[in-house]
């Protein structure tokens, strides 16, 4: 608290909300659509093994995602799976996929669209990659990633 002419004003900061992921995998679900195979989520061992295929350690809201919605079929967006080896995608094909195209190491698609890419990074973020190249779009997380994007496709 600051006084400006011996009055106490509060001293706000603006902050950017970023919605929790739990509220954005509940409108997934709610968004959810038919298909007529119905696909299964991977169990923490199968994630677990992704994970060591591809020598990283995903990040929490990823793994969150994977486990709990990445069997959601909403709009055009086709996010990458785990129980369906050998399908256009599967995790561990995409990510090796798109690591050959200069896509960084360090970056973990979650959906391919086209030769582009939204990845998650490291710290949690979601990138857009470009066939090009990197771009400047980018979102603070995966649920931010998830209400702007998919949910809007």
């Amino acid at each position: 608290m600051f006084f400006r002419d011996g009055v106490p004003r509060i001293n706000v900061a603006v902050v950017a909300f970023t919605m929790p992921l739990k509220y954005s995998i509940a409108a997934l679900r709610e968004a959810n659509e038919p298909v007529p195979e119905l696909m299964r989520l991977p169990t923490e061992a199968e994630v677990g093994q992704a994970e060591e295929a591809l020598a990283v350690r995903f990040h929490s809201d990823f793994r969150q995602f994977l486990l709990k919605a990445s069997d959601v079929v909403v709009g055009a967006f086709e996010t990458v799976t785990l129980t369906l080896p050998g399908a256009h995608t599967h995790l561990i094909d995409v990510t090796k996929a798109a690591h050959q195209l200069g896509v960084p190491k360090d970056w973990i698609p979650i959906c391919e669209d086209n030769g582009d890419y939204y990845c998650m990074t490291p710290q949690g973020a979601v990138r857009f990659w470009a066939h090009d190249g990197a771009s400047d779009e980018s979102w603070e997380s995966l649920g931010d990633w998830i209400d702007e994007v998919w949910l809007e496709t």
